[in-house]
């Protein structure tokens, strides 16, 4: 068969889709992204970013909004990202968030409210601490927080550890992607728990400043910087204590921000 030089128009169309799925997938892996950071991933040009966004624009599967900016604002106009949508990231988490949340609807109703919840969201984790608690206990302290993203990450969470930005002093756990934001939207206990057992793991209280199920882009816990190492055999607790000692660890769910 002949095309005189040209693909047929089904075979442009797939690799249209083709490219636009992967820009998606690039804000999902990486979080709210400037058109200069996709086509640096992707090796795209930034006029070729900019037609597959605006076509995920039309189809509300990208967003775009002001750059959040943690710490010190420098001069200038912040930059435009481009985030996933609600519907944008259904496209790539099927779940059962209705069942989910109808579960812990009933859990509230029939078993004591949100201190119910909250017993359900550690319970839930100290279920998954094993490989956690493991994946810790074998990294050097300066590496505990990469160690976490890497474990979140294969847990789905597409996680990362960067350095804060000035002034702040230590790190930033970031998690692009969460499986259960729109259920953690109605039980922020879900994050809260999850914020807890972090500060467990790493063995110093942490901050969350930005959750999904708020609205935001990326899920961002700062990290200070810290000489204490965590105790080996960290896992969640649910007695007064624990409860006690987390409540440095943020205001969670509720996102501060």
């Amino acid at each position: 068969m002949k095309y005189d030089g040209e693909a047929p128009q089904e075979e442009l169309a797939t690799g249209e889709r083709s490219t636009r799925n992967r820009v998606a997938r690039s804000i999902l892996d990486h979080g709210p992204s400037t058109v200069a950071e996709l086509a640096q991933r992707l090796g795209l040009t930034q006029a070729a970013v900019r037609r597959h966004l605006d076509a995920l624009v039309a189809d509300d599967v990208v967003s775009p909004r002001e750059q959040r900016v943690y710490g010190t604002r420098t001069r200038g106009r912040p930059a435009k990202v481009f985030a996933l949508t609600d519907g944008g990231r259904d496209a790539f988490d099927q779940s059962y968030d209705k069942l989910a949340a109808d579960a812990l609807s009933w859990i509230a109703d029939q078993e004591g409210g949100e201190q119910a919840i909250a017993a359900f969201a550690r319970a839930r984790i100290a279920a998954q601490a094993g490989a956690y608690r493991a994946a810790l206990a074998a990294a050097a302290p300066e590496e505990r927080a990469e160690a976490l993203a890497r474990v979140l990450s294969a847990d789905g969470y597409a996680a990362a550890a960067r350095s804060a930005p000035h002034p702040q002093k230590g790190e930033q756990l970031c998690q692009h992607h969460c499986p259960v934001a729109h259920v953690a939207e109605q039980f922020p206990q879900l994050c809260e728990a999850e914020t807890e057992f972090f500060a467990e793991l790493l063995g110093t209280h942490v901050q969350r400043l930005a959750t999904i199920a708020h609205g935001d882009g990326v899920c961002t816990t700062f990290i200070p910087k810290t000489s204490h190492t965590p105790h080996d055999d960290v896992s969640p607790k649910t007695d007064n204590a624990s409860a006690s000692n987390a409540s440095s660890a943020s205001t969670a769910g509720r996102n501060p921000a």
